[in-house]
């Protein structure tokens, strides 16, 4: 109870604290802006350009939090991201934990915040807020001013705590949800008001050192081009307007992951049919190589996922829409000492056809190849994945927030991170060396 009360007593004098040190609305509209925000479609939503991410953030050994809403609390993107860190970049050993809490904002994460995340002690955290701040109405200063206050604080509690932010704009609306006050707001109301808490965002985040996470502007990019590509049905932003399905998804957890700084290298294999050798590296073993034949030991998987390129409840389909395989998830192979113009690659159950300038160049097998080898087991590994994460809804909305923990708090942590861990012990378990071959010959 005393740590309890302890915690809104910080929140309280954070938000005051921050509040006292921002008497106005910030300066919304500054330039330069978004290459793209001028054309016709989104000519109105003046959206301030965000700054470049290059360096690396993570650290080995990271324990991550993944912090926000419903949309969080979806288990979605926080899935990806925490299965990829997990065999996409297994040297890292990065740890992580979700704490989507649905209908949430920032000041309701200021409130719980200690209690339920920072006695964790995360090294580095994800925040995905606006969605419930904006109020699903038009953008007033007054309301601006409040949000911007209450991420702040949020910002300056896991700071000063120790941990590295990646402070994440919210995502777009699709259509105006069934749940909106008032009838009389469109679509393009609700954007431009979200618009200008990620311009909001990109302030806060320069003010205080952390790194800035556009979730907002790819997305709605994205949802344009769905639409145009595939239909007006395809919603990014989910079927309600602001849930999205799998591949709305796929792009806010890659936001994140090129905010985080990662490289996408995953791997490579080198092969020279004039001499009949090859090689592997970053986590890829040849074990041999005679007849066209690799026999490879792998201990990391490029990111597997299947499904319709045309659907919107599927991440292949997101993968069309921002360059995911291009930047994170490049498995490379690359053949020299051809003779032939053309070559049949079979890699599992598929086989395909490049030309031999193709193979030079390198072709990219996390892309080619959506069924392959890795695929049952990224598939294990991504199950266990989600047990745990759903566990992690459970041990805070549930445990931390039951009648037992307030007579019994450090008795619930314990008790509840004893089941927490066989859970994280099965993803560890999951997670083995995967044997395969892959075949090189003419045409």
């Amino acid at each position: 109870m005393i740590q309890y009360f302890r915690s809104i007593v910080i929140s309280l004098f954070l938000a005051a604290s921050i509040s006292a040190q921002v008497p106005e609305t910030p300066s919304l509209v500054t330039g330069p802006f978004e290459a793209g925000s001028d054309n016709a479609e989104f000519e109105d939503f003046r959206l301030v350009r965000a700054p470049i991410t290059e360096s690396m953030l993570l650290k080995k050994g990271d324990r991550l939090a993944i912090i926000g809403d419903s949309i969080t609390e979806q288990k979605m993107y926080s899935r990806i991201i925490e299965t990829y860190l997990t065999v996409c970049v297994p040297e890292l050993k990065i740890t992580t934990r979700q704490f989507g809490w649905s209908g949430e904002t920032a000041a309701g994460f200021l409130r719980r915040m200690e209690s339920d995340c920072l006695r964790f002690n995360p090294t580095i955290a994800t925040l995905c807020y606006g969605m419930n701040d904006h109020r699903y109405r038009p953008y007033d200063p007054e309301n601006g001013q409040w949000y911007h206050d209450q991420y702040t604080a949020v910002v300056k509690g896991l700071k000063n705590s120790g941990a590295r932010v990646l402070l994440g704009s919210p995502g777009c609306i699709g259509r105006v949800p069934n749940w909106t006050k008032s009838d009389q707001h469109s679509r393009r109301d609700l954007n431009l008001n979200l618009a200008t808490l990620r311009n909001i965002d990109i302030q806060i985040a320069a003010r205080e050192g952390v790194r800035f996470t556009d979730v907002f502007w790819p997305m709605l990019q994205a949802g344009a081009t769905a639409r145009q590509r595939y239909g007006s049905d395809y919603a990014v932003a989910g079927k309600d307007g602001v849930h999205p399905g799998w591949s709305g998804q796929l792009i806010m957890a890659y936001c994140f992951l090129q905010s985080m700084g990662l490289d996408g290298d995953l791997g490579k294999l080198t092969v020279d049919l004039a001499t009949s050798k090859a090689q592997g590296a970053e986590g890829h073993e040849v074990l041999g190589f005679a007849e066209g034949v690799l026999k490879i030991h792998s201990t990391r998987y490029p990111f597997c996922a299947e499904g319709d390129t045309d659907k919107d409840n599927s991440i292949r389909s997101g993968m069309t829409l921002v360059p995911f395989n291009q930047k994170l998830n490049r498995f490379t192979l690359k053949v020299a000492g051809t003779t032939k113009a053309n070559y049949k690659v079979t890699w599992g159950a598929e086989t395909k056809t490049y030309s031999s300038t193709e193979l030079a160049d390198g072709i990219n097998l996390a892309n080619e190849f959506v069924i392959n080898p890795f695929t049952n087991a990224f598939k294990r590994v991504d199950k266990a994945v989600l047990a745990k994460q759903a566990y992690e809804t459970r041990q805070i909305k549930v445990m931390f927030h039951g009648p037992e923990f307030r007579l019994l708090p450090e008795s619930v942590v314990e008790l509840t991170e004893r089941t927490r861990q066989v859970h994280a012990k099965a993803i560890t378990d999951r997670f083995v060396p995967v044997e395969h071959e892959l075949r090189i010959e003419t045409e």
